[in-house]
C-alpha cells in the first residue's frame, strides 16, 4: 500500500507542479500583484491535499501590509504551509534552484534565493527583502539556515532580520508543529542525510501526517525605535522556543 500510495500521489503531485510551472511562465506575467498572491494560496492549499497533509492554524497571521514571518524550518513542506494562509517570499538556500521541478517552480514563484557561499549574498537578498516589503508584501525567513527534527531550534542567524527593520516591516514568529497520527514527530523531517527523493517517499507513501501553524504575537510592529537586529533575533528564539517545547 506504501508504494501504491507513493506511486498515485507522486503522480498527481507532478502534474500539479507542471500545471504550476505552467500558469508562473503564461499566466504570471499578465497578472497584478493580487491574483498572483491569490494564484499562490489555492495552488499550495491543493498540493498539501494532494501529498496527503493535513495543516491546522492558531493564532492571528498578519494579513495586510509589510511583515517578516519568522518560522522554524523541518521540512521542504514549510513553505506550501505558510502560503496557505499568505502568499509569501521566502529566503531559501539557493541550492533549491537546482531541484527539478521543485526548484524551477520556486524560481518562478518569487522565491529569494541566498547564495551562501558568497561575500555579499546578505546584501544582495536584504535588497530583494526591502523591494518586497515596499510593495506591502509578506517575506519568509528560516533563520536556522538549516532543517532540524522540528523539537527544538538551532541557533539563528540575526543578519536577514535587519531588511525588515530598517524597512520597518512588522515581525511575526510562526511555529509549526509536526504530528504523525496525533503524536509529535520528525517523521516528515528532511534532515541528516536524506535525500530529497527518500522523504518524499515518506511523506507520500505515508499517512498521518499533520502540521500545526502557530502564529506568534508580533515581536515589533514596525512602530517607535527599533530594536537591534540581535534583540529581535533573540526574542523571536525564545518565543518560539517556549512554543515548541510546550
Amino acid at each position: 500500500m506504501h508504494a501504491l500510495r507513493f506511486l498515485i500521489r507522486a503522480c498527481l503531485a507532478l502534474v500539479w507542479v507542471i500545471a504550476g510551472l505552467i500558469h508562473v511562465v503564461l499566466v504570471f506575467p499578465l497578472l497584478g500583484l493580487p491574483a498572483k498572491c491569490c494564484s499562490k494560496k489555492c495552488w499550495s492549499h491543493i498540493l498539501l491535499r494532494i501529498c496527503g497533509v493535513r495543516v491546522t492554524m492558531s493564532g492571528a497571521p498578519i494579513v495586510d501590509g509589510p511583515v517578516l514571518f519568522v518560522v522554524n524550518h523541518v521540512s521542504w513542506l514549510d513553505i506550501f504551509i505558510l502560503n496557505c494562509t499568505r502568499a509569501t517570499a521566502f529566503v531559501a538556500k539557493s541550492e533549491i534552484r537546482t531541484w527539478p521541478l521543485i526548484g524551477w517552480l520556486a524560481n518562478g514563484a518569487d522565491t529569494i534565493f541566498i547564495e551562501r557561499a558568497s561575500r555579499h549574498a546578505v546584501h544582495k537578498v536584504g535588497e530583494s527583502m526591502r523591494q518586497h516589503f515596499a510593495q506591502s508584501q509578506a517575506v519568509g525567513l528560516f533563520p536556522e539556515g538549516t532543517t532540524s527534527s522540528g523539537y527544538a531550534l538551532l541557533p539563528f542567524y540575526a543578519n536577514l532580520f535587519e531588511p525588515a527593520r530598517k524597512s520597518r516591516a512588522s515581525i511575526q514568529p510562526v511555529v509549526l508543529k509536526y504530528y504523525h497520527f496525533g503524536r509529535r514527530s520528525d517523521f516528515a523531517a528532511f534532515v541528516g542525510e536524506q535525500t530529497l527523493l527518500q522523504n518524499m517517499w515518506c511523506v507520500l507513501g505515508g499517512t498521518g501526517t499533520a502540521i500545526e501553524m502557530i502564529f506568534l504575537p508580533v515581536i515589533w510592529d514596525g512602530e517607535g525605535e527599533p530594536p537591534v537586529r540581535a534583540e529581535l533575533s533573540r526574542a523571536a528564539h525564545q518565543m518560539m522556543t517556549q512554543t515548541l517545547i510546550s
